[in-house]
């Protein structure tokens, strides 16, 4: 792992206490001792020089060490490939499995496991879905393409189909008969270092079209969500902020125990007009929500 001490740090400090400044899991009791690793010569510079605990580290300085991982059973949760050619890969990702290697996730993560798979060690993630959540993510193979795929996302070229199983409360705008749509528009922001967004004041950021697919003897709803913005957790704020969170939510209103039950929220349709091939390009889920028939047309 690189860490390149930005322009705007303050002055020099010993390297020991920048890095436990910046990376407070280096002090993590069940990591080894920060000092330890000084002494062994694992934090080193760009040229392979070790640092000492006690050097000064300054704006534009590097400091290079390798990340500990943290012993970690991989669920054997298989992997549905839904397609695969020279271009893309496409996997129908389970819930409660991370996209990217992240805090306790790293060997169980979909892009490591699927590295492992594979082969392909230069496959990376186009976009990203919530652990969480569900369905269709599409990873590059080749480096030289990646930046046309990922602009697609970033254009808002990409058209999403999402499902959800949602509970509204007596307060919930949400419509309740078939058929009926809403266009649920909100201003999202997260504060730095929390968990969750919150809707807030001020001009629209986030766009999501909804329409009614079913309802349930037990006052559940089946949605179809069209999102037409990319915010960070954009359903799950979108809906929890209605009075209607997701089915089997951890973080909205609030963050809580994660229930057993998985989120109720998939990713069912891709599509798009691929860059490099101009192929008309949709990928489809076979994955269920935990109750009731599916309804969503392809």
């Amino acid at each position: 792992m690189r860490w390149l001490v930005p322009r705007e740090h303050e002055a020099p400090r010993p390297a020991l206490e920048a890095l436990r400044a910046r990376f407070p899991a280096l002090v993590d009791p069940a990591a080894t001792p920060l000092p330890r690793r000084f002494a062994d010569g694992e934090i080193v510079d760009p040229l392979g020089r070790p640092w000492r605990a006690e050097d000064a580290v300054g704006a534009g300085d590097e400091l290079w060490f390798h990340r500990e991982l943290r012993e970690e059973t991989v669920p054997p949760v298989p992997l549905t490939i839904l397609h695969r050619d020279a271009h893309l890969l496409v996997l129908d990702k389970p819930h409660d499995m991370a996209t990217m290697p992240r805090g306790a996730h790293v060997l169980a993560s979909a892009l490591v496991r699927l590295r492992r798979a594979t082969g392909i060690t230069d496959l990376v993630p186009l976009h990203r879905l919530d652990r969480r959540t569900a369905g269709v993510l599409a990873f590059g193979i080749r480096p030289a393409e990646r930046a046309a795929y990922q602009q697609l996302f970033a254009r808002r070229e990409v058209h999403k189909q999402y499902e959800a199983r949602v509970r509204p409360g007596p307060s919930s705008p949400l419509p309740r008969t078939p058929g009926e749509r809403l266009l649920l528009q909100d201003r999202l922001e997260r504060p730095r270092g929390a968990l969750t967004v919150r809707a807030v004041a001020g001009p629209p950021n986030a766009q999501t079209l909804l329409e009614v697919v079913a309802a349930e003897v037990d006052g559940t709803l089946r949605l179809r969500l069209h999102p037409r913005t990319g915010r960070t957790h954009q359903l799950r704020a979108q809906l929890s902020a209605r009075d209607a969170p997701i089915l089997g939510e951890d973080l909205y209103p609030q963050p809580g125990p994660e229930p057993p039950l998985p989120l109720q929220l998939l990713a069912r349709r891709l599509a798009f007009e691929d860059p490099v091939t101009g192929e008309a390009r949709a990928f489809l889920s076979a994955q269920e929500l935990a109750a009731g028939p599916r309804t969503l047309d392809p």
